[in-house]
């Protein structure tokens, strides 16, 4: 009979149960620690110290998957929560993850496209710097619940957004996942192209279909690039990890090879920085918002799916360490990409802000070489670690017993291809404004809505086993499945972002300009205003809420 008052529980850490002991209240009024000591012999043999009243704990949250009681629909062995053999990242690991995904050429041009939108050097740095130190903030706060829990971003979805509606920010993470692994993959075939012959260059196959919007010879280079990927991407996590791991070395080497090119051709620095600012104070404003937005949604994608990389940490400490990374490295390559391209000004006598471009105006064998070198392996540790796990998760996270990490990157690359990234780069406007800021409309209010519930509603405590069920009485229900909470705040973050979004795509003439201005902050207004929405909205039905009642406070006197 007192047995129901024992219960096991485990350490997310740990496979080891230790014993808990619950008595009812009653017994323990007024009780003696010898009296106690007592209570333990008819209790099992519990000590006195591990005895408590009833009344006085809370429900008991399982931070153990038991895999037997797992819903086959929303479990299989990449979406497990990892075990300690898996965690393996350490903090030097995780921040050379940061390396591979900072060193590479869509982080250049964005640097790049700063300068050549009118900015001087030095206010290009600042305007990174300012977005990565704010990035930095929910990129470590989302990346908590993937180390302590070992579980990745669709799981943790299922929290706030319901069993069934995590599939929608987990689609939605996807999508964009996918747009920026065609870009990844062009940027790749572009090298491929630099290294062809110069006749080939200019043959026929060069000229550009207008059906297709590039050549046939630099889309057959951006499919050498597509298919070169994948046998990376085959060999799952581990081979991503050992890519980032060894890659980071080389491409730090190589990125300040660069730099000394520059230093050297443009007479040292004090030519190279001689770019200043062609914009009033007035246009300087006007730009830095939407350039601080855009420089934000370059990484919130991944500051969304951090879990998926964080549930691989040694630690907490190994995950934060590593985190920390990003705007270190970020403002390192920043200046060497702003350094370079103002000195192109000096050297060329024109703002190149393309470094594929900048390669080829630069010529010569090892040149060329180094450059294939250098972009491609920037490329593919970018290309893989932030555009293909998330997406694939998302996939298997869809369907277990249909996809798997293999399948759903793959089904990510064909993605790639329907984005037609070579229409997103033909300028830094378009690259900036229209597809930077427009899909950080859909990632802000994802991540407000996580961290509200997570760190408010939750308070950092999530059931492991009701994360994996279809039950109705499991904590992440909800209504059919679905958190309408969060669906509602999912559309107040994403609705008044549209009116400017439609006018940037041309669909819409003009709009007042209160949208447009929301719409240039795109990601801060989406994140805040989802998650204060949400917060307030279960605030108010905090006392309708049905929490599973633990067994063992239903358990008879």
């Amino acid at each position: 009979m007192m047995s129901k008052y024992l219960s096991l529980q485990y350490h997310p850490y740990t496979t080891k149960p230790t014993k808990s002991c619950i008595i009812p209240s009653i017994l323990t009024t007024r009780l003696t620690i010898h009296k106690k000591s007592s209570l333990s012999t008819f209790y099992g043999g519990c000590s006195a110290s591990s005895i408590r009243p009833m009344a006085s704990i809370e429900p008991i949250r399982s931070t153990h998957l038991d895999e037997n009681e797992a819903d086959p629909a929303l479990i299989n062995d990449d979406l497990k929560p990892t075990t300690l053999s898996q965690r393996t990242f350490s903090g030097w690991e995780m921040a050379s993850l940061w390396i591979g995904l900072v060193v590479g050429v869509p982080a250049y041009y964005l640097a790049g496209s700063l300068a050549d939108l009118g900015m001087a050097w030095w206010q290009g740095i600042a305007t990174v710097m300012a977005a990565n130190l704010v990035l930095l903030v929910p990129l470590i706060l989302t990346g908590e619940p993937g180390a302590r829990y070992g579980i990745s971003f669709p799981v943790l979805a299922r929290s706030s957004f319901g069993i069934r509606g995590a599939h929608i920010p987990a689609l939605l993470r996807a999508l964009v996942g996918c747009g920026w692994y065609g870009i990844e993959t062009w940027i790749g075939g572009q090298a491929i192209f630099l290294l062809l012959p110069h006749s080939i260059k200019h043959s026929s196959l060069a000229n550009v279909l207008p059906w297709l919007g590039t050549s046939p010879l630099e889309f057959s280079c951006f499919m050498v690039f597509w298919l070169a990927q994948l046998s990376i991407v085959w060999k799952g996590m581990e081979g991503i990890r050992v890519l980032e791991k060894y890659s980071a070395p080389i491409l730090i080497v190589l990125t300040s090879c660069l730099l000394i090119w520059a230093y050297v051709n443009a007479g040292g620095f004090g030519h190279m920085l001689t770019l200043t600012s062609n914009l009033s104070s007035s246009q300087f404003w006007a730009l830095f918002f939407p350039s601080l937005t855009a420089n934000i949604s370059f990484w919130a994608t991944l500051a969304l799916n951090i879990p998926d990389f964080t549930r691989y940490a040694k630690s907490q400490k190994d995950q934060i360490i590593g985190q920390a990374g990003l705007p270190i490295f970020m403002g390192a390559f920043t200046f060497v990409g702003l350094a370079v391209t103002s000195s192109t000004k000096v050297i060329f006598g024109r703002v190149i802000s393309n470094p594929i471009q900048l390669l080829g105006e630069i010529g010569g064998f090892t040149t060329i070489i180094l450059a294939i070198v250098g972009i491609s392996l920037a490329t593919i540790t970018t290309n893989i670690a932030a555009n293909v796990v998330a997406p694939a998760n998302a996939l298997v996270n869809l369907s277990p017993s249909k996809f798997t990490f293999w399948k759903g990157a793959l089904l990510t690359a064909l993605l790639g291809i329907a984005f037609q990234p070579w229409r997103l780069l033909k300028s830094s406007e378009s690259f900036v404004y229209t597809w930077l800021v427009g899909y950080s409309a859909l990632m802000g209010p994802i991540g407000g809505i996580i961290l509200a519930d997570y760190y408010i509603i939750q308070k950092m405590k999530l059931n492991i086993n009701d994360l994996y069920t279809l039950k109705k009485e499991g904590s992440y229900y909800y209504t059919g499945g679905y958190n309408l909470a969060a669906m509602m705040a999912l559309t107040v973050g994403i609705v008044p972002v549209m009116p400017g979004l439609l006018q940037k795509l041309g669909i819409l003439s003009s709009v007042p300009n209160l949208f447009i201005t929301i719409y240039n902050n795109a990601w801060f207004f989406s994140f805040f205003a989802a998650g204060i929405f949400y917060w307030i909205i279960r605030s108010l039905l905090s006392g309708k809420d049905s929490e599973p009642i633990d067994p063992l406070l239903a358990a008879p006197n």
